[in-house]
């Protein structure tokens, strides 16, 4: 999962961190999930990031 919150991003990987630290993560700041939100094969991608995006999509 990669979750880009303004200029930081960060990658967590299944069974590494705490359940409440990733769903802090993937919310906005109304509580909603933010926004975009995509899954590709088993990669989640919540936010934006350019070079995220990038990385992922594009491999």
């Amino acid at each position: 999962m990669v979750v880009a919150k303004g200029k930081k991003v960060r990658e967590f990987k299944p069974g590494k961190r705490a359940d409440d630290e990733v769903v802090d993560s993937m919310l906005g700041p109304t509580g909603n999930l933010r926004a975009p939100t995509i899954r590709r094969g088993k990669t989640v991608l919540v936010g934006f990031d350019d070079e995220a995006y990038s990385r992922v999509l594009l491999s």
